[in-house]
Protein backbone atom coordinates (compact mmCIF):
# COMPACT_ATOMS: atom_id res chain seq x y z
CA UNK A 1 0.00 0.00 0.00
CA UNK A 2 1.12 3.53 -0.99
CA UNK A 3 2.75 5.77 1.68
CA UNK A 4 0.87 8.85 1.01
CA UNK A 5 -2.80 9.43 0.04
CA UNK A 6 -3.96 10.67 -3.21
CA UNK A 7 -4.05 14.78 -1.87
CA UNK A 8 -0.30 14.17 -0.83
CA UNK A 9 0.58 12.91 -4.04
CA UNK A 10 -0.83 15.54 -5.85
CA UNK A 11 0.47 18.23 -3.87
CA UNK A 12 3.62 16.75 -4.50
CA UNK A 13 3.97 16.36 -8.57
CA UNK A 14 2.05 20.33 -8.04
CA UNK A 15 4.37 21.35 -5.43
CA UNK A 16 7.40 20.34 -7.06
CA UNK A 17 6.42 20.54 -10.83
CA UNK A 18 8.89 17.90 -12.22
CA UNK A 19 8.44 13.96 -12.40
CA UNK A 20 12.09 12.44 -13.54
CA UNK A 21 11.13 9.09 -15.60
CA UNK A 22 13.41 6.46 -15.03
CA UNK A 23 13.89 2.35 -15.66
CA UNK A 24 16.85 0.11 -15.24
CA UNK A 25 16.53 -3.43 -15.05
CA UNK A 26 19.57 -3.68 -12.54
CA UNK A 27 17.94 -2.61 -8.91
CA UNK A 28 21.19 -1.35 -7.68
CA UNK A 29 21.56 1.16 -10.49
CA UNK A 30 18.04 2.17 -10.22
CA UNK A 31 18.76 2.70 -6.42
CA UNK A 32 21.67 5.05 -6.67
CA UNK A 33 19.58 6.70 -9.73
CA UNK A 34 16.71 7.37 -7.17
CA UNK A 35 18.62 8.57 -4.10
CA UNK A 36 20.65 11.39 -6.47
CA UNK A 37 17.51 12.53 -8.28
CA UNK A 38 16.14 12.85 -3.92
CA UNK A 39 19.50 14.86 -2.94
CA UNK A 40 18.76 17.18 -6.03
CA UNK A 41 15.11 18.33 -4.37
CA UNK A 42 13.18 15.86 -6.30
CA UNK A 43 10.02 14.51 -4.29
CA UNK A 44 8.00 12.48 -7.10
CA UNK A 45 9.61 10.13 -9.28
CA UNK A 46 8.32 7.22 -11.93
CA UNK A 47 9.60 4.11 -12.29
CA UNK A 48 8.70 3.02 -15.56
CA UNK A 49 7.06 -1.03 -16.09
CA UNK A 50 9.63 -1.08 -19.69
CA UNK A 51 11.14 -4.65 -18.41
CA UNK A 52 11.23 -8.03 -17.84
CA UNK A 53 10.84 -8.51 -13.78
CA UNK A 54 10.17 -5.08 -13.49
CA UNK A 55 7.90 -5.20 -10.51
CA UNK A 56 10.91 -6.78 -8.99
CA UNK A 57 13.09 -4.13 -9.36
CA UNK A 58 10.18 -1.50 -8.28
CA UNK A 59 9.90 -3.63 -5.43
CA UNK A 60 13.33 -3.28 -4.12
CA UNK A 61 12.91 -0.06 -5.03
CA UNK A 62 9.68 0.94 -3.05
CA UNK A 63 11.23 -0.80 -0.29
CA UNK A 64 14.31 1.37 -0.44
CA UNK A 65 12.64 4.61 -0.65
CA UNK A 66 10.72 4.16 1.80
CA UNK A 67 13.93 3.81 4.10
CA UNK A 68 15.99 6.07 2.32
CA UNK A 69 14.54 8.86 0.51
CA UNK A 70 11.38 9.27 3.66
CA UNK A 71 10.03 11.93 1.75
CA UNK A 72 9.57 10.97 -1.87
CA UNK A 73 6.59 9.43 -3.57
CA UNK A 74 7.06 6.78 -5.39
CA UNK A 75 5.06 5.98 -8.60
CA UNK A 76 4.99 3.52 -11.88
CA UNK A 77 5.13 4.63 -15.62
CA UNK A 78 4.13 2.95 -18.86
CA UNK A 79 0.85 0.89 -17.19
CA UNK A 80 -1.67 -0.05 -19.89
CA UNK A 81 -3.97 -2.41 -18.14
CA UNK A 82 -5.66 -2.90 -14.99
CA UNK A 83 -4.04 -6.11 -13.64
CA UNK A 84 -0.43 -4.65 -14.13
CA UNK A 85 -1.58 -1.15 -12.31
CA UNK A 86 -2.94 -3.61 -9.45
CA UNK A 87 0.11 -5.57 -9.00
CA UNK A 88 2.47 -1.87 -8.83
CA UNK A 89 -0.31 -0.67 -6.67
CA UNK A 90 0.12 -3.30 -4.01
CA UNK A 91 3.89 -3.15 -4.32
CA UNK A 92 3.62 0.58 -2.92
CA UNK A 93 3.00 2.28 -6.11
CA UNK A 94 1.58 6.00 -4.72
CA UNK A 95 0.39 6.87 -8.36
CA UNK A 96 -0.03 5.43 -11.85
CA UNK A 97 1.01 7.03 -15.17
CA UNK A 98 0.34 5.57 -18.78
CA UNK A 99 1.24 6.80 -22.21
CA UNK A 100 -2.51 5.64 -22.89
CA UNK A 101 -6.35 6.55 -21.50
CA UNK A 102 -7.72 3.13 -20.26
CA UNK A 103 -10.67 3.20 -18.24
CA UNK A 104 -10.48 0.18 -16.13
CA UNK A 105 -6.56 1.68 -15.17
CA UNK A 106 -9.21 4.36 -13.63
CA UNK A 107 -11.27 1.63 -11.54
CA UNK A 108 -8.63 0.12 -10.13
CA UNK A 109 -6.95 3.17 -8.73
CA UNK A 110 -10.08 5.42 -8.21
CA UNK A 111 -11.12 2.36 -5.79
CA UNK A 112 -7.88 2.66 -3.78
CA UNK A 113 -7.37 6.18 -4.16
CA UNK A 114 -4.46 6.06 -6.50
CA UNK A 115 -4.18 9.23 -8.45
CA UNK A 116 -4.07 7.88 -12.11
CA UNK A 117 -2.63 10.14 -15.05
CA UNK A 118 -3.10 8.58 -18.32
CA UNK A 119 -1.53 9.96 -21.95
CA UNK A 120 -4.14 11.77 -23.86
CA UNK A 121 -3.27 13.28 -27.74
CA UNK A 122 -6.24 15.15 -27.68
CA UNK A 123 -9.07 17.46 -25.91
CA UNK A 124 -11.44 14.26 -26.28
CA UNK A 125 -9.16 12.46 -24.51
CA UNK A 126 -8.26 14.39 -21.75
CA UNK A 127 -12.31 15.25 -21.37
CA UNK A 128 -13.13 11.31 -21.64
CA UNK A 129 -9.88 10.84 -18.78
CA UNK A 130 -11.47 13.55 -16.33
CA UNK A 131 -14.97 12.37 -16.27
CA UNK A 132 -13.16 9.04 -15.17
CA UNK A 133 -11.52 11.07 -12.42
CA UNK A 134 -8.55 11.58 -13.66
CA UNK A 135 -6.96 15.05 -11.75
CA UNK A 136 -3.86 15.66 -13.78
CA UNK A 137 -3.16 14.59 -17.43
CA UNK A 138 -0.47 13.61 -19.35
CA UNK A 139 0.14 14.99 -22.88
CA UNK A 140 1.98 12.58 -24.57
CA UNK A 141 3.96 12.84 -26.46
CA UNK A 142 3.85 16.67 -25.60
CA UNK A 143 5.92 16.96 -28.66
CA UNK A 144 4.49 15.46 -31.94
CA UNK A 145 0.51 16.76 -30.06
CA UNK A 146 1.41 20.13 -30.43
CA UNK A 147 4.10 21.32 -27.55
CA UNK A 148 3.54 24.12 -25.49
CA UNK A 149 0.46 25.76 -27.90
CA UNK A 150 -1.23 22.34 -27.31
CA UNK A 151 -1.13 23.44 -23.68
CA UNK A 152 -2.33 26.94 -23.66
CA UNK A 153 -5.13 26.18 -26.30
CA UNK A 154 -6.28 23.60 -23.97
CA UNK A 155 -6.49 26.09 -21.39
CA UNK A 156 -8.31 28.44 -23.28
CA UNK A 157 -11.59 26.28 -23.18
CA UNK A 158 -10.91 24.27 -20.54
CA UNK A 159 -8.61 26.16 -17.60
CA UNK A 160 -9.22 23.66 -14.88
CA UNK A 161 -7.29 21.00 -16.32
CA UNK A 162 -3.51 20.25 -14.49
CA UNK A 163 -1.41 18.49 -17.33
CA UNK A 164 1.55 16.66 -16.99
CA UNK A 165 3.71 17.64 -20.13
CA UNK A 166 6.13 14.19 -21.03
CA UNK A 167 8.44 14.07 -24.26
CA UNK A 168 10.36 16.67 -25.51
CA UNK A 169 10.71 18.39 -22.32
CA UNK A 170 14.59 19.29 -21.57
CA UNK A 171 15.70 20.88 -18.35
CA UNK A 172 16.84 23.95 -19.58
CA UNK A 173 15.51 27.37 -18.59
CA UNK A 174 14.78 28.06 -22.00
CA UNK A 175 12.36 24.42 -22.83
CA UNK A 176 11.10 24.49 -19.22
CA UNK A 177 10.18 28.48 -18.81
CA UNK A 178 8.02 27.89 -22.12
CA UNK A 179 6.03 24.84 -20.81
CA UNK A 180 4.80 26.44 -17.49
CA UNK A 181 4.52 30.03 -19.07
CA UNK A 182 1.73 27.48 -21.48
CA UNK A 183 0.21 26.37 -18.30
CA UNK A 184 1.25 23.04 -17.31
CA UNK A 185 1.16 21.73 -13.99
CA UNK A 186 4.31 19.50 -13.96
CA UNK A 187 6.79 18.10 -16.70
CA UNK A 188 8.13 14.39 -16.81
CA UNK A 189 11.61 13.99 -18.00
CA UNK A 190 13.29 11.15 -18.90
CA UNK A 191 16.88 10.55 -20.69
CA UNK A 192 18.30 14.17 -20.64
CA UNK A 193 18.31 14.00 -16.50
CA UNK A 194 20.10 10.44 -16.60
CA UNK A 195 23.34 10.84 -18.95
CA UNK A 196 24.38 7.33 -20.37
CA UNK A 197 27.96 7.93 -19.60
CA UNK A 198 27.20 9.48 -16.30
CA UNK A 199 25.45 6.42 -15.21
CA UNK A 200 28.31 4.63 -16.82
CA UNK A 201 30.35 5.52 -14.45
CA UNK A 202 28.69 6.15 -11.16
CA UNK A 203 28.69 9.47 -11.08
CA UNK A 204 25.40 10.24 -9.31
CA UNK A 205 26.55 13.78 -8.66
CA UNK A 206 25.58 14.64 -12.24
CA UNK A 207 22.11 13.57 -11.77
CA UNK A 208 21.71 15.37 -8.56
CA UNK A 209 23.20 18.62 -10.32
CA UNK A 210 20.63 18.35 -13.31
CA UNK A 211 17.81 17.71 -11.12
CA UNK A 212 18.87 20.87 -8.76
CA UNK A 213 18.84 23.11 -11.70
CA UNK A 214 15.81 21.87 -13.37
CA UNK A 215 13.56 22.25 -10.48
CA UNK A 216 15.37 26.14 -10.13
CA UNK A 217 14.29 26.84 -13.57
CA UNK A 218 10.78 25.32 -12.65
CA UNK A 219 10.32 27.73 -9.83
CA UNK A 220 11.60 30.65 -11.34
CA UNK A 221 9.13 29.88 -14.26
CA UNK A 222 6.55 29.38 -11.82
CA UNK A 223 7.50 32.48 -9.96
CA UNK A 224 7.18 34.56 -13.44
Amino acid sequence: MARFNKLQVLGTIVGTGMVPVYYNKDAGTAKNVLKACYEGGVRAFEFTNRGDFAQEVFAELSKFAAKECPELVLGVGSIVDAPTAALFIQLGAAFVVGPLFNPDVAKVCNRRLVPYTPGCGSVSEIGFAQEAGCDLCKIFPAGSVGGPSFVSNILAPMPWTMILATGAVEPTQENLSAWFKAGVTAVGMGSKLFPKEAIAKGDWGVITTLCRNALQFISDAKQA
